[in-house]
């Protein structure tokens, strides 16, 4: 057993080096395995302690049916009606419990306001179980409310930083029910591809093929890697997935341009090539002003003062650039002949959609 845990050591380190270069990147990074997943859980609460910052309870219900309830499990008959309180918010909860969470192990919290409380700062949640999408109650909450942000107001004026209506509680939840985790599904390890590519997915089942010295690996699709872990493997399983998911493999991208308009931001990836395209680039510039005149009339006589508005409306037009790129140029070379006429990113946007239209360019564009 020494033996074949020192064998598989050594086979774990030549993995490390296998395929490094610039490009490469481990297997971790761009798969996961199948069934190892985080899972989002929710609850519905209640934050008191706040400084006359909570829910208004005469426009909304949410604190004062949430506090009568609460009230009632310690024994106390409260009329909901009879509730005016504004120092408790009613306060969502999310968070997310990660794959092989133990019993007893702590997350951390999301507390965000659901009524029209101005902020949270300075609260307390109390005990708030978390469920998950099947209705089980995974974690239980509760803690001091860390607020970043603040909201100060009197007297007709108000001072507001970050979001002081949303909170976080650092470790604020205890897991008391483990999660379910799957990785064996029919006595094979399914690893996914973060981005499908036919040709990454052909590249790793490669790798781990060459690895292992066996075909254990196959590809079901563009994003799917079938592993039947060999057999004494089984026995040590996570050595074995500790070798898999730290081998080198380079992934394969598809040429891409990202464009998002609203903040002008312009992201070329690599292997993004032209056709022979002429780009010209010039700008048109309009100004309309208005100028208020009176027109007097000379003393004592029948004429009348009249206010007139003398508008000037001035064009410029600067001299346009025509830029030559020659077919298959890369990115250097766009980036290179682009900066030559002197583009903004916004007029890289239209450039990069006129060259689309086009069909000059051979990349997907993405317009977010």
């Amino acid at each position: 057993m020494r033996k074949f845990y020192g064998q598989l050591f050594c086979v774990f380190f030549v993995s490390l080096l296998l395929l490094s270069s610039a490009m490469a990147a481990r297997v971790k990074d761009i798969a996961h395995i199948k069934g190892v997943r985080s899972n989002q859980l929710i609850g519905y609460g209640l934050v008191v302690g706040l400084d006359g910052t909570g829910d208004d309870t005469k426009k909304g219900k949410f604190a004062s049916e949430a506090m009568a309830n609460m009230l009632d499990k310690f024994g106390i008959s409260v009329d909901v009606a009879s509730i005016d309180l504004d120092n408790a918010a009613a306060v969502m909860l999310t968070s997310e419990l990660p794959p092989f969470s133990s019993n007893g192990s702590r997350i951390d919290v999301l507390v965000s306001s659901i009524g029209d409380a101005e902020s949270l700062h300075g609260g307390t949640l109390m005990l708030t179980p978390l469920r998950g999408p099947d209705g089980r109650v995974y974690a239980m909450a509760q803690g001091p409310v860390s607020v970043g942000g603040f909201s100060l107001g009197g007297g007709g004026g108000k001072s507001a930083k970050n979001h002081p209506t949303v909170g976080r509680i650092a470790n604020g939840a205890m897991v008391e029910r483990e999660p379910p985790s799957t990785i064996f599904i029919d006595g094979k390890i399914i690893l996914t591809l973060n981005m499908p590519d036919f040709m990454t997915v052909s590249r790793m089942a490669k790798v781990v093929n060459e690895t292992f010295k066996q075909n254990i690996a196959i590809p079901l699709d563009a994003a799917t890697i079938e592993i039947t872990p060999p057999g004494r493997e089984r026995g040590v399983l996570i050595p074995f997935l500790a070798v898999v998911e730290n081998l080198q493999v380079t992934p394969d991208v598809r040429a891409r341009v990202v464009i998002d308009e609203r903040t002008g931001t312009v992201v070329v990836g690599r292997n993004v090539m032209l056709d022979a395209v002429a780009v010209a680039h010039g700008d048109l510039s309009i100004q309309i002003s208005a100028m208020p005149m009176v027109s007097q009339p000379p003393a004592f006589s029948d004429g009348e003062t009249v206010a007139i508005v003398d508008r000037q409306v001035t064009v410029e037009e600067e001299p346009g650039k025509l830029i030559v790129v020659p077919r298959g140029v890369n990115i250097d070379d766009l980036v290179k002949a682009l900066n030559a006429i002197g583009v903004s990113p916004r007029d890289l946007i239209a450039i990069f959609q006129a060259i689309k239209a086009s069909g000059a360019l051979h990349a997907e564009l993405e317009v977010i």
